[in-house]
């Protein structure tokens, strides 16, 4: 559907992406109908934000009187597919769409989508960069911004691009931008599973980083979750690429829906006859028709961990998809310290080093942040369970954790986990009802040498609108102390 006028759609969720699919789609002439569960007197930013625009609200519940007249429903990413209200417009044959798969639609450039179980938002700012490096500007996710040395850098290189764009499923919804696009410019979309869900058109360079277990308490089965990703490669086209992380089963289990050209990434060189990025000794290199072609050394990469190391390799294979020298991707690495909430240094205090790593909401990105550190660590879990295994972190806790502080929701759950596991204890269990008082408790039993980390482990939804918010607190209360 591209032609708006006289349209009448109604969007279901007013956040970020339900209110900037208005805005869009109300410039274009279509009449819509904004629903939220909320009650229209929680909705004030909301409202303000759309105050100049004829949109119809619905609030405070999700009433099948919604649907009259509707020829298209939008679901903005929290809402599930088995909302009564969605069943009922299935029912009624009114077709189903989202702001992701809208982009997609109307984008006049050449579009990389980004998504992962673990590290897709730091692989998506890392291409933004590398791109950047060989573009005019770059706009979207703040985060995502040319620093004032790489800029200055870049600016010798010929461009590629008049803009690169970088949003999604971080920073600014692109559908907020597509009217400032041309042809001229490169999207760099980070997507969700919950996007994915309602996909069906591909960006021309897909990168599926890796599958594991997530976000069950939506999805129900790992099949389902597998299946959402999966949409990103599965409706491409034979001229498009796909980039997928070989040494991970669950996106190298995708490789029989590659469509078009195939390239990988991973620690090792990738299997005999396929193309792709990997590390040889320090050296990131990009084996490509049978010849290797060096691209920068490892030591380039400022940020913590392995996981971190294996986001670097993946960015490389997708900016060699993008036809991008190898000086773009060192610039775009060179200098980079991560994104926010994402093992982010708060602040030194006494001697002990605090770090926000909010953006962890599932056991095993708590796992890849333990194993990011050799200092002695005071760790900070909890929040809202995802119906995940806690068998593994708990494990890794009674090696690598000298204090644990649970907190929020799923503290009786992780304290479970943690006593059914083998080996021994941490020096110190402790319970905090909220994240506030786990600050506190961290703060009385922390020694210099000690790194306090904040990888809850769980959703932020307990007590939080998202895992900003929460990362935004913990700043705040770290940095009061």
């Amino acid at each position: 559907m591209r032609i708006w006028e006289g349209r009448k759609v109604l969007i279901v969720g007013a956040g970020r992406q339900g209110t900037a699919l208005t805005r869009y789609l109300t410039r274009h002439g279509a009449e819509v109908v904004l629903n939220d569960r909320r009650p229209l007197s929680a909705l004030t930013a909301a409202r303000e934000h759309l105050a100049d625009l004829p949109v119809r609200w619905v609030t405070g519940g999700h009433p099948p009187e919604a649907l009259e007249g509707v020829d298209l429903v939008c679901l903005s990413g929290g809402v599930p597919p088995e909302l009564p209200l969605v069943q009922e417009a299935v029912r009624r044959g009114i077709p189903l769409s989202n702001e992701a798969q809208i982009f997609m639609e109307v984008a006049p450039c050449r579009v990389v989508g980004i998504t992962g179980s673990a590290g897709k938002t730091t692989t998506t700012t890392l291409v933004g960069r590398m791109a950047g490096a060989a573009a005019e500007r770059v706009r979207g996710a703040s985060y995502s911004q040319l620093d004032e040395g790489l800029r200055r850098a870049a600016a010798a290189f010929p461009k590629r691009w008049r803009t690169v764009w970088v949003g999604g499923n971080i920073g600014n919804p692109l559908i907020a931008d597509a009217d400032e696009m041309t042809a001229d410019d490169l999207a760099v979309m980070e997507l969700s599973s919950f996007q994915l869900e309602q996909m069906h058109t591909a960006p021309q360079v897909a990168a599926v980083l890796n599958i594991t277990p997530n976000h069950l308490d939506r999805h129900g089965t790992v099949e389902a979750y597998t299946a959402a990703k999966a949409r990103l490669v599965a409706f491409q086209k034979p001229d498009d690429v796909a980039v997928l992380g070989w040494e991970d089963a669950g996106a190298w289990g995708l490789r029989p829906q590659v469509r078009g050209r195939l390239l990988v990434f991973g620690f090792a060189p990738p299997p005999e006859g396929v193309d792709g990025v990997f590390l040889d000794g320090a050296m990131l290199t990009l084996r490509e028709g049978g010849s290797l072609r060096p691209l920068f050394g490892r030591e380039a990469i400022g940020l913590r961990g392995r996981h971190n190391v294996l986001n670097v390799l993946a960015a490389a294979a997708v900016a060699a998809a993008l036809g991008l020298e190898d000086a773009h991707m060192r610039l775009g690495v060179e200098g980079f310290h991560g994104v926010p909430h994402r093992l982010e240094l708060v602040r030194v205090l006494d001697g002990v080093a605090w770090y926000n790593d909010s953006i962890a909401t599932a056991p095993e990105r708590t796992i890849a942040a333990m194993r990011s550190f050799g200092e002695p660590l005071v760790l900070l879990a909890g929040g809202r369970d995802k119906k995940l295994p806690w068998d593994a972190w708990a494990r890794l806790v009674r090696q690598r954790v000298r204090v644990l502080v649970a907190f929020g929701e799923a503290a009786d759950l992780i304290l479970e986990a943690l006593a059914q596991a083998e080996g021994p204890l941490p020096e110190q269990v402790l319970r905090a009802e909220g994240l506030e008082e786990a600050v506190r408790l961290a703060h009385r039993v922390a020694r210099p040498g000690d790194v306090v980390l904040l990888s809850p482990g769980g959703t932020s939804f307990d007590a939080f609108r998202d895992f900003a918010e929460r990362g935004e607190r913990f700043r705040a209360w770290v940095n009061a102390l």
